[in-house]
């Protein structure tokens, strides 16, 4: 059944050549006046944020990303020299490496840029790069996790280019453990195959932090400083993001143009005008203002297949709170999960419309299909007519069925399309923290988990003092440490599966036994 009149109420920015498709969501038409409370003390929320108030009360920190593609919004002269400097010495970076002014000891041009980091210092640059890297000046590569398998399968695409690959080490405070492992994995590989990792290599990283100090001991070719007001999840449009951009020739003035246009749009106050609170205000409306249903992103171009695992990030660990700010517990998020379009209707679009209804559907379309004519697939058909159809028909397959969606429009994939999308998504999570009273701008869930593995590297030391060249169990280990047993066992089991210790396998785990 059409939706037509709904449909004529979309939003358009047509000097943006983007639109905001929320006709089937069904949201009745006196929600936002329910709302308007709320939405009012959203838009007030946003003002400070971008004056320059105490947006994270937990650190005690301003949130500044929405300054990177403004810094005239920054409320000091330091911090708008934080945002330009920078800006200009990557600038010059990247001139003198296409150059080969900086270049490597062997001669020739860096032709590979290696990329170590974790989190948002990885998946920002990853999603620039298979977005808008197509033709880039340099091959991209990552160390984004502490998994020695998947370096060592980096390490071999990169192969004999190691000698013309420049590493790149993200890290805020130069102490996160995956991306410590990954930098001394990799300067490991360097001295390996005769090559000074020094003279390969730039920190991306936080004034005087451990890894700036490293840096400037051992020589590096440059530290370029990372703002500590911008969080990982949203520090694609900083140094993070710039400088690999910058490194394989994206347009990253472009980048933040896109973004800054969209930040202009959504400042506006009238909601009917606002994408961005209407997109918070969809997903509010879809799980009732307390995440009761997931979101699957399906962008129809292959250039975006990393685009929902982004806003993964970028929406579930700004959301993701047990708390609001009034210290009520909340449980508060939205879950996000996706892939692309045409692509994965072949893998889970048949539980979408047939089985649990637990989701609302985002789709991103893109209208031009490619550059230049395009053959007929059959009498009259492109293949840009079936990705259409398949985004088309899908849409309506789902609303038949009474499953909800979105779909956002832009024209294509260029760095200022790409930068509005990702101001958009800021914005309304910004917008939805608001409504729902959370704080969008820590991680307290994430530090947890980061203690707890402290907690298990401590007790694997342990257990690795108290192994014999006699059988010992889990049990015998646990009490001799006065540790828990299943922690001993996992770290037992571990050491076992990597050559230190045997292990003898009896009837139930506390029955293994374990020596030298």
């Amino acid at each position: 059944m059409s939706n037509w009149t709904d449909y004529n109420n979309l939003l358009r920015y047509t000097d943006l050549r983007t639109t905001l498709d929320l006709s089937r969501m069904d949201i009745p038409h006196d929600f936002i006046q329910n709302l308007q409370p709320k939405i009012d003390k959203a838009y007030e929320d946003m003002k400070a944020v971008e004056a320059g108030e105490i947006a994270n009360p937990d650190e005690g920190r301003m949130v500044g990303h929405y300054w990177l593609r403004k810094p005239e919004l920054a409320p000091t002269e330091e911090l708008r020299k934080q945002i330009t400097e920078p800006i200009e010495q990557l600038e010059q970076i990247a001139e003198d490496v296409h150059s080969g002014k900086i270049a490597p000891a062997s001669g020739g041009l860096f032709e590979n840029l290696l990329i170590i980091g974790i989190g948002g210092s990885a998946l920002g640059p990853q999603l620039v790069y298979e977005a808008l890297g197509t033709h880039s000046k340099v091959k991209t590569y990552f160390f984004d996790n502490t998994d020695p398998q998947g370096i060592d399968n980096t390490l071999t695409q990169i192969g004999h280019g190691l000698s013309k690959t420049l590493s790149l080490v993200v890290s805020k405070s130069g102490g996160t453990a995956e991306t410590r492992n990954s930098m001394l994995e990799a300067q490991n590989a360097y001295e390996n195959a005769n090559l000074c990792f020094a003279a390969h290599a730039i920190a991306i990283t936080g004034v005087d932090s451990q890894l700036d100090n490293f840096a400037a001991s051992n020589n590096w070719i440059a530290r370029i400083p990372m703002e500590d007001w911008v969080g990982g999840r949203t520090s694609v449009m900083s140094t993070v993001g710039l400088v690999p951009a910058a490194l394989q020739g994206i347009d990253t003035n472009q980048f933040l143009a896109g973004a800054a246009a969209m930040d202009e749009k959504t400042r506006n106050t009238d909601t009917s005008k606002n994408a961005a609170m209407q997109l918070a205000l969809a997903w509010h409306h879809a799980g009732n203002g307390k995440g009761e249903k997931d979101m699957v992103v399906l962008p129809y171009k292959d250039s975006l297949v990393l685009f929902s695992k982004y806003l993964q990030q970028l929406v579930m660990e700004s959301l993701g709170k047990e708390h609001d700010l009034d210290g009520n517990v909340v449980n508060q998020g939205i879950a996000v999960y996706g892939n692309k379009g045409s692509t994965d209707q072949h893998a889970y679009v048949q539980q979408l419309r047939d089985g649990v209804h637990n989701f609302f559907a985002t789709f991103i379309e893109v209208r031009e299909g490619r550059k230049g004519q395009s053959i007929e697939v059959d009498p009259g058909n492109t293949s840009a007519d079936y990705l259409q159809g398949f985004l088309r028909g899908t849409r309506k397959a789902l609303y038949e069925s009474g499953r909800k969606s979105i779909t956002i429009s832009i024209s294509e994939v260029t760095p200022f399309t790409l930068g509005m999308l990702i101001g958009l998504f800021e914005r309304a999570v910004s917008f939805y923290a608001s409504l729902v009273n959370i704080n969008a701008y820590h991680q307290p869930g994430v530090e947890a988990g980061k203690k707890a593995a402290g907690d298990f590297l401590d007790t694997l030391n342990q257990v690795r003092g108290a192994i014999t060249a006699w059988e010992k169990t889990a049990d015998d280990i646990a009490e001799a440490i006065s540790h828990d047993p299943e922690d001993v066992y996992h770290a037992l089991t571990h050491l076992a599966a990597n050559g230190e210790v045997i292990k003898s396998e009896g009837k139930t785990p506390a029955e293994d036994s374990f020596m030298l």
